[in-house]
């Protein structure tokens, strides 16, 4: 059998004319970036983000190179397209992208359905990745220590005094 060829992938992008991801990637032991470009077909204005994002994504000739793409990324893309393909322009488009990932603080999540409430999850573990420091970030500090003030008497909490309440 073939050894299995593990791709980096560096960038992603949709170019509207003519409708493609465009992805910029390493293979494994290889120095040299590489492009590839997967053409979109079958998508309109009325098309679902999500499910086309879906199937990119598990398309036997693509699946390996978008190992490295999230799927809320590929969704992103199609969200422009989809916006291109109704006139938008790519600033409104953006804008409304933007709006949909800003997670409302004073939303209700319990009346949500599922699937809004997936979005959500996605956004936030996103957000989460996003912020999270790795090990190979160029700012990451193994083992971070903190000193705590030992000599300052310590406030007790209400919520931890023993009570001979029944709760």
């Amino acid at each position: 059998g073939r050894a299995v060829m593990t791709y980096i992938a560096k960038k992603c992008g949709i170019c509207f004319q003519p409708p493609a991801i465009i992805l910029i990637y390493k293979e494994e032991d290889k120095d040299k970036n590489r492009q590839r470009i997967m053409p979109i077909r079958n998508f309109s204005k009325f098309s679902d983000c999500s499910r086309a994002a879906e199937q990119l994504k598990n398309n036997p000739r693509h699946k390996a190179y978008l190992e490295g793409v999230s799927l809320r990324q590929l969704e992103k893309f199609y969200g422009l397209l989809k916006g291109h393909l109704g006139g938008q322009s790519l600033a409104e488009s953006l804008e409304q992208i933007r709006r949909e990932e800003t997670i409302d603080p004073e939303e209700d999540m319990n009346k949500l359905d599922d699937k809004e409430l997936a979005k959500r999850k996605s956004i936030m573990d996103e957000l989460f990745e996003k912020n999270r420091k790795k090990k190979d970030d160029p700012d990451f500090i193994y083992n971070v220590e903190v000193e705590f003030p030992q000599d300052e008497q310590l406030e007790s909490c209400g919520w931890d005094v023993e009570s001979g309440e029944e709760i």
